[in-house]
C-alpha cells in the first residue's frame, strides 16, 4: 500500500505545461516560463561517460580517465549546509566492477546497485544520456527539481529527463512533461523513446526505463519495468532525431 501511494504521488505531481497544481516548472509553480528562463543556466560541459563504455569513440573504456573539471556537483560556495550529492564517478565504477557484468552490443544492463551499463554499440549521445542518468539515479524526488537550475539537490520526472538529455546536447533548456509531448520526432526511437502526458514523463534508453516511479520502488530511477502497461495508452511517444 505504501509503495502504491508513493507511485501515485509521483505520477500526480510530476509535471504539467499548464502551470496548475501538477506543474513541474519550478518549486514556486511558474511552469514552462521558469523552465525556459533556466536555459541560460545550462552548463556548457556535460557529465563524463560512465565506465565501461567500450563502444565510445576515442578509445574510452575501462582504462579511461575522467577529467575532474567535467564532474557534476550540486553544491556551491554559497551553500554551507550539506546537500545530497550525485553519484561520484569512483562509486559508479566500483559498483560496475563488483557487478561482474559486461556491456552488451545493443541492450543496456541494469546492475544490482541500480545503475545502467551502456551498450557497446550505442551512439556516443546514448552513452552520455546513460552516464548522466547514473549521476542522478538515486538523488531524491523533488517537485520542480531540475527546472530553476540544471544541477539540483533532487529532480522531478521532467527535470530528470531534462538533465540527462541536456547532458548529451539533445536539449538546450529544461522542459515540463507537457512540453515533452511535442518534443523531438513522433513515435518510438531506436535507442531513446520518451513517454509523455501533461502529468508525467519517463523514457526508455537502450531498453532500460528511466523513471521517477522506479525511484519510489527501488531507490533508483533505472529499472527493467516493461512498456507493455495498459495505462500507457494515454502517453505520447517521442524520440530525438536519429536516435
Amino acid at each position: 500500500m505504501l509503495a502504491a501511494l508513493l507511485i501515485a504521488g509521483l505520477c500526480a505531481a510530476c509535471g504539467s505545461s499548464s502551470g496548475g497544481p501538477g506543474a513541474s516548472g519550478s518549486r514556486s509553480g511558474h511552469g514552462a516560463t521558469s523552465a525556459t528562463n533556466a536555459a541560460d543556466s545550462l552548463p556548457r560541459a556535460h557529465p563524463p561517460a560512465v565506465e565501461p563504455v567500450a563502444g565510445a569513440p576515442g578509445g574510452s573504456g575501462a582504462g579511461a580517465r575522467v577529467p575532474r573539471s567535467a564532474s557534476v556537483s550540486v553544491s556551491s560556495p554559497s551553500q554551507q549546509r550539506s546537500l545530497p550529492q550525485p553519484e561520484s564517478i569512483a562509486e559508479i565504477r566500483r559498483q560496475l566492477s563488483q557487478s561482474g557484468m559486461t556491456a552488451s552490443p545493443d541492450q543496456a544492463t541494469l546492475t544490482s546497485g541500480g545503475l545502467a551499463i551502456a551498450p557497446v554499440g550505442a551512439p556516443a549521445q546514448v552513452q552520455e544520456v546513460i552516464a548522466a542518468g547514473n549521476q542522478i539515479a538515486r538523488l531524491p524526488y523533488i517537485w520542480g527539481g531540475g527546472h530553476m537550475t540544471y544541477e539540483d539537490t533532487g529532480y522531478d520526472c521532467s527535470g530528470s529527463l531534462s538533465y540527462v538529455l541536456a547532458a548529451a546536447h539533445l536539449l538546450d533548456r529544461t522542459m515540463t512533461s507537457g512540453q515533452f509531448e511535442h518534443w523531438g520526432r513522433p513515435g518510438p526511437g531506436k535507442w531513446i523513446t520518451v513517454f509523455a502526458t501533461d502529468g508525467h514523463t519517463f523514457m526508455y534508453v537502450a531498453g532500460l526505463r528511466f523513471d521517477t516511479v522506479a525511484l519510489a520502488e527501488t531507490g533508483s530511477r533505472w529499472s527493467n519495468r516493461s512498456a507493455d502497461e495498459p495505462d500507457l495508452s494515454s502517453f505520447v511517444e517521442r524520440h530525438p532525431a536519429g536516435l
